[in-house]
């Protein structure tokens, strides 16, 4: 992999990641941009920050319109920041570094929080970028990497292997693959090709543990074996499977291994270890809940914190997308309860501290984050701000839902937005010490000058929250003033960033510590997402054998 950097490395920024990521790419369909063979694809992948660059490539595969790249991307994963990626597709015609001398193939822009909260960590995307063209599909898989720095020295040889050409025997190579949780297995590595045949000595190499099984050692490993063909077309010759540690315990300096012949399946996807695994096999739901108090000031005026500039948004509006456009990459479906509370509502001006801001109670779902600032809008225009501050009723919503997802395969996350001081206090904090022992976390955003000591209480970094005696189970709630991430210079996307950087970086140890208190272990993957109305629970052969 050839990576290089570029701009320098923000302070704000410069923190110890939480885990590295490895990234599995495949194409399938792939323009066919050659006049006598098949494309000779090669991926060149970005990936942005507000701070840096990075650029990595993988290697070149001859001949083929749907490749398995080998060479991995290595990224560091941050849940609490928005990691931007880019791959681009060149078929290579010459040898040069210059990427204009190739022909454009496609490319692909999604998040890194995308991929990891997809359903197994698969995301599959269409290749764009070629006006009029269908430029096939791009699929990434995510996988943490284990701490495991150990490395193995192999080295394989053939004995009276299958004759696949018809006028000289075979050009075999292997391709090894790791199994996956899920009975798929992802590529790891890929042989030289040894010419002209049926008993080839492969050249000794040299691989990290890590690539053939990510530290598990009792993980299946699969190797095929292949004869090579020049247009692209090999012929699959059988496979055998092993594990490390059946390799590494041999009393003797040789194993050897039946390869069986039949059709082979190329299904790829990754399983986790650490936090990666809870959070594929869990579904994330994302509430929001915004103060429509009397203190915020009377939107249509500039001083208030609810105006709506046409230049600029306001400090809900972006606390609400800072929060927001990260976590919906972990939401499957896309759907957001969207509450408000503090107004009196039409017709008759009843005053509600839990109502829908789409106007609909029966369902208050919106369609991703922009649907959610639409409904913000809209209620702004139709409810009149009053009082008092009741934060009791919107978490008592969540925790209601939570209450009947208690294992593991949901977890609730609820944004509460607001301007001061609760006045429910008491409440509040036996609702917080209930949803303790729930599956959920609670954000708190400040906004605005005020003093915020009841919402610092609230956060329990220093001291467990308690009610009537009972202390929280965890600390589930994380409380921060936007003011102290609000960049001077008036740069809205920075202080966005610093501001989701600081409420999401807990979020991933307080799922954990539910999933480890109750001993859950992650379990079978969640069935594909269907298009449906929001359900009343919260939206989550012959046998050839050889010898090698």
């Amino acid at each position: 992999m050839n990576m290089a950097c570029i701009g320098d490395a923000d302070p704000f920024t410069a923190a110890i990641p939480a885990t590295k990521v490895e990234l599995t790419v495949s194409c399938r369909n792939l323009l066919d941009r050659d006049t006598f063979s098949k494309s000779d694809p090669s991926k060149l992948a970005s990936n942005h920050t507000h701070a840096h660059t990075n650029f990595c490539r993988t290697e070149v595969i001859d001949n083929t319109l749907n490749p398995d790249f080998v060479r991995k991307f290595i990224l560091d994963y941050f849940f609490e920041e928005r990691q931007n990626l880019r791959f681009d597709l060149y078929d290579l015609d010459c040898k040069s570094d210059n990427l204009s001398k190739h022909d454009f193939l496609g490319q692909a822009f999604c998040t890194l929080g995308e991929i990891v909260g997809s359903l197994g960590s698969r995301l599959e995307k269409p290749l764009i970028g070629i006006p009029g063209k269908k430029c096939g599909t791009i699929i990434v898989r995510a996988e943490e990497l284990s701490n495991c720095r150990e490395s193995v020295m192999l080295q394989f040889c053939g004995n009276k292997l299958d004759k696949k050409d018809f006028f000289g025997k075979s050009d075999p190579f292997l391709v090894f693959y790791r199994s996956n949780e899920d009975g798929s297995f992802t590529i790891c590595h890929k042989t030289e090709v040894v010419k002209n045949t049926l008993d080839p000595v492969w050249q000794a190499f040299k691989i990290p543990v890590r690539a053939l099984c990510n530290g598990d050692y009792d993980r299946s490993i699969k190797v095929e074996v292949y004869d090579w063909d020049r247009d692209g077309g090999h012929d699959f010759i059988g496979e055998f499977s092993t594990s490390y540690r059946e390799m590494s315990r041999s009393q003797s300096q040789f194993h050897i291994y039946e390869v069986i012949s039949f059709s082979p399946s190329h299904t790829h996807t990754h399983t986790h270890t650490k936090f990666l695994p809870d959070l594929k096999h869990a579904m994330i739901n994302f509430t929001v809940a915004i103060d429509f108090t009397a203190s915020n000031g009377n939107p249509s005026q500039p001083t208030s914190l609810h105006y709506m500039s046409p230049y600029q948004l306001n400090d809900y509006a972006m606390a609400l997308r800072a929060v927001g456009e990260i976590i919906q990459d972990y939401d499957s479906d896309k759907l957001f309860p969207a509450l408000g509370f503090g107004a009196k509502l039409p017709p008759d001006g009843r005053v509600s501290h839990e109502f829908a801001l789409n106007g609909n109670p029966q369902n208050p779902y919106c369609s991703g984050i922009e649907g959610v600032m639409e409904a913000y809008y809209q209620s702004l225009k139709s409810v009149r701000l009053y009082g008092p501050t009741h934060f009791s009723p919107v978490i008592n919503h969540v925790a209601r839902y939570a209450s009947a997802m208690t294992d593991g395969s949901q977890y609730f996350i609820l944004l509460i937005i607001s301007d001061g001081v609760i006045t429910d206090m008491a409440q509040t904090k036996e609702s917080i010490v209930n949803a303790a022992s729930l599956p959920m976390s609670i954000i708190i955003v400040g906004v605005g000058p005020a003093e915020f000591d009841e919402m610092i209480e609230l956060d329990g970094d220093e001291e467990r929250i308690s009610s009537q005696g009972r202390y929280a189970e965890r600390d589930i709630v994380q409380f921060v003033p936007f003011r102290d991430y609000i960049d001077r210079r008036g740069n809205h996307i920075l202080s966005m960033a610093r501001l989701a950087k600081e409420v999401l970086a807990e979020i991933p140890d307080q799922f954990l510590s539910y999933m480890r208190t109750r001993g859950i272990k992650p379990g079978p993957l969640p069935p594909p997402y269907t298009t449906c109305p929001p359900p009343a629970i919260h939206p989550l052969l012959a046998r050839r054998v050889s010898r090698i």
